[in-house]
């Protein structure tokens, strides 16, 4: 019987009742980008560059800054000649446009108010030049993406900005950012070879090519006169060259680098250095070349405690003498917001507030060098009095790769961990400064007795040893006493670190609209009106990001701020930092979590109704509910584990309607039956294809989906396999070493077509026995499952069904929990082993807790593999490490045993998440397309002897985007130690 298409109601948030946000937009933007503009940009760039609906403007609207700014239209630029189109039509039309790639910016950089551009999708790439001395990169590329193409070769970027799995690279030359170990030396700006850059003209220079100079003076002859007439005026100017030079001694990326007319001998070399800081307003850069550094490997670090910020702010120069990279402050209220971060210990909470931290880091090329270093760093030490207010704190060195990382985990959650636990409606602002490093106690001292003047909660932390501290405020916008308090703490702020440390307002994060009105503040007139003549040299008609650097407005950065609304529990904490979407499948279809939540917001605001909540809400449904693969990837990304994911699912159960529900419910009672006949129509299915063809297949699912609808109805896919054997291998439960539970998605799909050879369970079987550890299959085993066809779709009822089933019958199965349970699919040992839980009843949550589940890749790998023998390997293999392998942190032991089958193991770098999502590739096959476009492409761009993963619809959904026979890893193993 036809199902209706759901309906909107239950996706719309928070109380009918709920008062209008005075920021919310206005309702004549319900139809989106006015219809005179949007034709005129889809006859420059087609309708597929052309974002214009009302929730493409909103997704947009947002980023990890205080404010937001919805633009009259999004963009999506390909290529370089899409960019030059966009400015010429931006010139000719006198619109304003702003650059987004990452929007990870902290100050508004990537907001503007009429042609937004998105320049991530499309500029991805990374070239290894010099065996690994330089990196020409696009764009677009995450810093993280960088140094992993690197590190086979030994370097690894200057810039490391704790962002780096999240910001790109364009955006890191935009904003010289630096990070934890760059300081003033492997800044963007000393590490940039070249960059080719597109002027606000049209025009686009190379830096890097020989004849720059040449074709620049031939296309902008005015422009080559206004930058050396710049330099002459400076370098005339005795005073002010030493103010420059003596500004950028200690960390600044406020204004634009004025250094860049001293360091650049002609227009061409003037110009990279003056892109480098730009923050988008003089041009786009469209490609960068890097000189890279040596990475070493070598690494002890020590997380050391102090009764104060002052103390431990104190303790920096001596750690910095001993040739520490990195020294790392976090104060008390830091260290306790970390405490919500997973893998940081619980007992963090209950650190003293006065308390504070240093997180110290040597790096060398060996272990002599470094055990030097850590020699220097043990009489640091011995002369200081640090403290160990909870059980967790050692304050020791160590070199241990998983400690190490933990405390860098805790560092980088820094804004996100103190945001997360801001006050509900409050909105979050990151300010960084420097003063020299000299006088960072000093500094420490000052800024906790400002904020305290302001009555502003201190969360302070910084990269120390580079003098350069961040602090974070939050406010409410909606209230005009809380605007009015945090004015008058900036203005205090801005004179007190000029004024009494001739400090830098910005150290790595950019000038931005929070700063701009205090640029002349630090830069005196002088050099701001050189600024200002810079701007009007390389961008005379004002098109880009206009405000983000220069702006004469003192009231300017109380402009846009942006209200967070609370729309659900689950995703409150968000602050839109973006960490979130380098990880997500539908970032290139749909939405990303940062966008889904932002469009929950800007509903919010609405009054309940409105044409802009309505038409947002239509929206919705397939842009975020429908198309979030819910794999908890967001999770793992975001430092405070938000998984919007779950709220997907939570809002999948409140579109079902009671009868959707006892459906569900009905099917998991009936489960025997329903997979009897799933197993029957994936067999009729595949020999329809045989037979036939794919074109009656796919015309019968075609016709199911649209008499019920797409995401109730699987597409037939060419790639699905037969249907798996119909009998399970006999096993004894006598002398068993585990229970083994072959997982439905094997019990119903066959291996990859023309391969031969045993069966998933078969081959489980037989290399358990073949190890000397024999596994039983109970007979039972036909009508149960993890639960996770329930749980990703919301059926909350036929969940708990399932749940509470498979629980009971795997108690019995184990004798009590004395057998562990080995699951043969990832993400089934991830719902049986954690899933399940919220699902359970009391009894049942027991029983739960009794039982061990091993992924059969743990088992493989750990019980299994040491009593095998490997009589023949393949010459290579490449393997596709799922999501929930990842979750389970369990993707080492899928390398491991790809290793033992194949003499080369290749770990595509832009391996990820595949969306197949159980059903979810075949429900919306165009999700999967677009999540694995990047690793399919490295994968297709040579041949591999082997295919492998360990998850059979994931191996499907990589076969569909590959055309290449991926299976699991257990049966290359059977085959490569089968006697």
């Amino acid at each position: 019987m036809p199902l209706p298409e759901p309906k909107p109601d239950p996706l719309r948030p928070g109380d009918p009742g709920r008062t209008p946000s005075p920021d919310r937009l206005p309702d004549p933007t319900a139809g989106g980008t006015p219809s005179g503009l949007r034709d005129e940009l889809v006859a420059v760039l087609g309708p597929r560059k052309v974002l214009s609906r009302v929730s493409d403007l909103v997704r947009y609207a947002s980023d990890a800054s205080p404010y937001r700014f919805v633009p009259q239209v999004v963009l999506v630029a390909e290529d370089v000649d899409d960019v030059s189109a966009i400015l010429s039509y931006a010139r000719g039309r006198g619109r304003e446009l702003v650059f987004r790639a990452a929007g990870t910016s902290l100050n508004g950089q990537a907001q503007g108010e009429d042609v937004l551009v998105d320049v991530r999708r499309h500029w991805q790439g990374v070239e290894v030049l010099d065996g690994g001395a330089r990196v020409r990169v696009r764009p677009g590329t995450t810093v993280a993406r960088v140094n992993a193409a690197l590190a086979p070769y030994g370097r690894v970027l200057g810039p490391d900005p704790a962002s780096a799995a999240a910001c790109t690279v364009g955006g890191v030359v935009a904003n010289n950012a630096s990070g934890m170990t760059a300081g003033t030396t492997r800044n963007a700006y000393r590490t940039v070879a070249s960059l080719t850059v597109v002027l606000p003209s049209g025009t686009v220079v190379d830096t890097g090519d020989p004849a720059a100079d040449e074709e620049l003076a031939r296309a902008e002859p005015e422009l080559c006169g206004a930058l050396l007439d710049l330099k002459a005026r400076i370098e005339a100017d005795a005073e002010l060259t030493a103010r420059i030079r003596a500004k950028h001694r200690i960390k600044n990326t406020n204004g634009y680098r004025l250094d860049a007319f001293l360091d650049g001998a002609t227009p061409a070399e003037i110009l990279r250095g003056l892109m480098v800081g730009s923050q988008g307003t003089l041009g786009f850069i469209a490609e960068v070349v890097l000189d890279t550094l040596p990475l070493d490997r070598a690494v002890s670090a020590g997380l050391l405690f102090f009764p104060s910020l002052r103390a431990a702010a104190a303790a920096v120069p001596r750690f910095a003498a001993a040739g520490a990279l990195a020294v790392e402050l976090m104060d008390g209220n830091t260290l306790r917001a970390c405490a919500a971060v997973p893998g940081v210990p619980a007992d963090w909470a209950d650190l003293p507030r006065a308390c504070a931290a240093l997180l110290v880091e040597f790096r060398a090329p060996d272990a002599a060098a470094l055990e030097a270093q850590e020699w220097a760093a043990v009489e640091v030490l011995d002369a200081l009095e640090p403290i160990a207010p909870v059980p967790s704190v050692t304050n020791a060195f160590t070199r241990r790769p998983g400690t190490i990382a933990g405390y860098w985990k805790a560092r980088r959650a820094f804004v996100t961990a103190v945001g997360g636990s801001r006050p509900p409606g409050t909105t979050l602002v990151t300010e960084d400064f420097a003063v020299p490093p000299a006088r960072l106690a000093e500094a420490c001292g000052a800024l906790l007795d400002l904020q305290a003047e302001h009555g502003f909660t201190a969360a302070v932390a910084g990269h120390a040893a580079h003098g350069n501290l961040h602090f974070l405020l939050a406010f409410d916008p909606a209230s005009p006493a809380d605007v009015d308090r945090y004015a008058a703490f900036m203005d205090a702020f801005c004179r007190m670190t000029v004024e009494r440390f001739d400090g830098s307002l910005k150290a790595e994060h950019a000038t931005g609209r929070n700063i701009a009105p205090f640029l002349e503040l630090e830069w005196g007139p002088r050099a701001t009106e050189l600024m200002w003549r810079t701007k009007r040299a390389l961008d005379p008609d004002g098109v880009l990001a206009p405000g983000v650097v220069l702006d004469r407005d003192p009231g300017a950065h109380l402009r846009g701020l942006k209200t967070v609304p609370a729309v659900e529990p689950l995703v409150d904490a968000c602050i839109e930092c973006g960490f979130c979407e380098p990880v997500c499948p539908s970032r290139d279809l749909t939405t990303t979590p940062r966008q889904r939540i932002v469009l929950r917001r800007e509903m919010a605001r609405q009054g309940h109704g409105s044409h802009v909540e309505d038409a947002l809400v239509a929206e919705y449904g397939y842009d975020a509910v429908d198309t979030c693969a819910a794999d908890g990837s967001c999770a793992a990304a975001c430092p405070v584990g938000i998984d919007t994911g779950a709220l997907m699912k939570r809002l999948r159960h409140l579109r079902h309607s009671p009868r959707e529900e006892r459906a569900a419910a009905l099917a998991a009672r009936n489960f025997t039956a329903v997979e009897g006949a799933a197993r029957y129509a994936v067999a009729a299915a595949y020999r329809a294809g045989r037979v036939a063809g794919g074109r009656l297949p796919r015309a019968v699912t075609g016709a199911l989906r649209r008499a019920v609808r797409p995401d109730l109805v699987p597409e037939w896919l060419p790639e699905l396999p037969d249907a798996a054997p119909a009998r399970l291998p006999r096993t004894t439960r006598a002398g068993a070493s585990a229970v083994y539970y072959p997982a439905c998605v094997n019990r119903v799909f066959g291996g990859p077509d023309g391969r031969g050879g045993p069966s998933l369970p078969e081959a489980v079987v037989a290399l358990s026995a073949r190890a000397g550890r024999p596994v039983w299959i109970p007979g039972d085993v036909r009508g149960t499952c993890c639960a996770t066809i329930w749980t990703s779709k919301g059926y909350e009822e036929g969940a708990a069904v399932m749940a509470r089933r498979i629980v009971e019958a795997a108690w019995g199965w184990t004798g009590g929990g004395l057998l562990p349970l080995v699951v043969d699919a990832s993400s089934c040992a991830l719902g049986l082993g954690r899933e399940v839980v919220p699902h359970l009843d009391g009894r049942t949550r027991e029983l739960h807790g009794g039982l061990t589940v091993y992924d059969s890749l743990v088992w493989a790998a750990d019980h299994l593999l040491p009593g095998l023998t490997v009589r023949r390997t393949a010459r290579s293999a490449v393997v596709h490490p799922t999501c929930s392998m990842a979750r389970l942190g369990v993707g080492d032991r899928l390398a491991a045993l790809a290793a033992a089958c194949a003499d080369e193991v290749v770990v595509p770098a832009d391996a990820g998440c595949c969306a197949f999502a159980g059903d979810r590739g075949l429900l919306h096959r165009e999700l999967t397309e677009a999540a694995t476009a990047r690793e399919a492409a490295e994968v297709r761009g040579r041949g591999f002897d082997a295919y492998l993963s360990a998850n059979r619809t994931c191996e499907i959904g990589m076969q569909h985007a590959t055309g290449r026979p991926y299976r699991s890893v257990l049966l290359e193993l059977e085959r490569a130690t089968r006697p």
